[in-house]
């Protein structure tokens, strides 16, 4: 199993954070560099064995990893840190792999429902509301990616106003709604 750990983990988060600050020895260190859709980016993951307090709260994790992806996107640089946590033992390079695999997971789905549809920001009071809306915003989501818009804010820009283009989408015509 591997998990993305984020902020909103507090506790663990700087718990791991912690484990890669000064120079400190990794018994693992491998990167890789991508090139596609424009831009060039340099993947670099850094792991070590989790310390006894991290596995004391996540059972059976072996690894804490750090993966720090640096490059140009749209001209611009940009340098983003991620963390990980995980029961696999494995070598290095499927490690790489494996991160990348769940981190393009990440930026396909769970990054523009936070960023774009705001779904870390709603507190639901009806336990079915959690539900209900995460199958609303995965059928946006993909009405939009079968539309043709790569880009969630632009496909919602496009259609936010025009409700007959939005359920023509699913077969269904404004006439027979009215």
């Amino acid at each position: 199993m591997l998990l993305t750990v984020k902020n909103n983990q507090r506790r663990m988060y700087q718990q791991i954070v912690s484990q890669f600050r000064g120079h400190r020895h990794f018994p693992v260190v491998i990167s890789d560099v991508e090139a596609s859709h424009g831009r060039r980016v340099r993947w670099t993951l850094r792991a070590r064995n989790a310390t006894e307090a991290i596995r004391e709260r996540w059972v059976g994790a072996s690894w804490i990893i750090e993966l720090v992806s640096t490059g140009r996107r749209d001209g611009k640089p940009f340098h983003h840190i991620h963390l990980f946590i995980t029961t696999l033992r494995t070598s290095p390079k499927a490690l790489l792999r494996l991160v990348r695999q769940r981190w393009a997971i990440e930026n396909q789905w769970h990054w523009p429902r936070d960023t774009q549809l705001g779904e870390d920001a709603h507190r639901y009071s009806q336990r079915n509301g959690v539900q209900v809306l995460a199958l609303l915003r995965t059928l946006a989501l993909n009405l939009l990616r079968c539309n043709g818009f790569r880009s969630v804010r632009a496909g919602l820009m496009a259609v936010a106003h025009d409700i007959s283009r939005m359920l023509g989408w699913v077969g269904i015509s404004a006439a027979e709604t009215g």
